[in-house]
């Protein structure tokens, strides 16, 4: 889907090399749909990790290695999390109200 300034959609996946993937269109294709899907399970899952994060870090028997793991899962959700939202962003548009961090 392209956004209000022309922009190519930011996909929710990588290449094999870790580049990113765009995607021209309208937004109502089939590649689209996979990436909302695939956006939408990227979100749920970082709610359900947030869910465990809070019971495994109030078990005070939780083992340095059960943290350490956490924090793995944690990290990689936050990429697929901030991606979403950068791609989210770029969607939106140049509107009035649009804060973007890299103007700062």
């Amino acid at each position: 889907m392209r956004t209000s300034s022309g922009e190519a959609r930011l996909l929710p996946w990588t290449t094999t090399g870790g580049k990113p993937c765009y995607l021209l269109g309208d937004g109502a294709g089939t590649v689209s749909r996979i990436a909302d899907r695939v956006e939408s399970a990227q979100l749920s899952m970082a709610g359900e990790l947030l869910g465990h994060a809070a019971d495994l870090l109030a078990d005070h028997r939780s083992t340095g290695a059960q943290v350490h793991y956490l924090a793995c899962r944690l990290a990689e959700s936050l990429g697929d999390v901030r991606r979403v939202a950068e791609s989210r962003g770029r969607r939106l548009g140049d509107g009035p109200g649009v804060d973007d961090p890299a103007e700062r």
